[in-house]
């Protein structure tokens, strides 16, 4: 039985998504892991067989990923379901920059909860401790995930764009961010310079310093862009000492 034509592009769209994010994915990770490689020879030697790893569980993480967000791509192409706008003029110039740091505050609180969620015991044991397999975390761990955490991320983006203005170059600015700083933050060292890192603006920025000592403690540092949840919270533990950039 033939498909219908809308099925059939929803379903190329979600493919060509799933691709996308998959590339995206390796080329970044890869990029990241062969500076990691250059600037810190050998830190992740012995680390083959984790690193295969990584890399499988984010490749399916990938096609969670990529469903939902071809969907509404399909549906902002073909009906203009979502709040992307192209022109410029269509908002206040101001609200460019402005709707980026919305959705980075509105996913880091979505992070942080669902996060700490991840880490009662029942639901650690059957999703985050995927991600946690990771000791240490490498370049290629952003989105080592069971398919229950991947889902918990893939449907943010794809639900903000539907209720929340942004222009499409600011979306991949918001896309970029995220993406940099997944990998960046599991890096297993410090690529920012301790300026930063020790700054009054990095007590509220998270660097792989900062998401690090996560990963050592388990208990604390839950946070994605910001740290002021984890403030607030009282759950930010502050850095790690474990490295340090020279």
């Amino acid at each position: 039985m033939a498909l219908d034509a809308p099925l059939v592009a929803v379903l190329v769209s979600a493919f060509a998504m799933t691709a996308i994010v998959g590339v995206r994915y390796l080329l970044t990770s890869g990029l990241f892991a062969w500076i990691t490689a250059r600037v810190r020879p050998g830190h992740y030697k012995g680390l083959d067989r984790q690193i295969r790893g990584e890399i499988a569980w984010s490749l399916a993480s990938a096609a969670i990923y990529g469903i939902p967000s071809g969907v509404v791509a399909w549906g902002w192409r073909e009906h203009g379901w979502t709040r992307i706008y192209t022109d410029v003029h269509d908002r206040p110039l101001w609200w460019l920059p402005v709707s980026v740091l919305v959705y980075l505050l509105l996913h880091d609180t979505w992070f942080y909860w669902t996060h700490r969620w991840m880490h009662r015991p029942r639901v650690f044991r059957i999703a985050h401790a995927v991600h946690h397999a990771s000791r240490p975390p490498t370049a290629w761990a952003a989105m080592s995930f069971h398919p229950v955490e991947a889902l918990t991320g893939a449907v943010v983006i794809p639900a903000l764009v539907l209720l929340v203005p942004i222009h499409v170059g600011a979306l991949g600015v918001v896309l970029t961010i995220m993406t940099v700083m997944g990998i960046t933050n599991h890096m297993g060292w410090e690529m920012f310079p301790r300026a930063l890192v020790h700054s009054p603006l990095g007590r509220w920025l998270i660097t792989a310093s900062h998401h690090q000592r996560h990963h050592e403690s388990y208990r604390c540092n839950y946070g994605l862009y910001f740290r002021h949840w984890d403030h607030l919270c009282g759950t930010d533990a502050g850095l790690s000492q474990a490295f340090s950039r020279p």
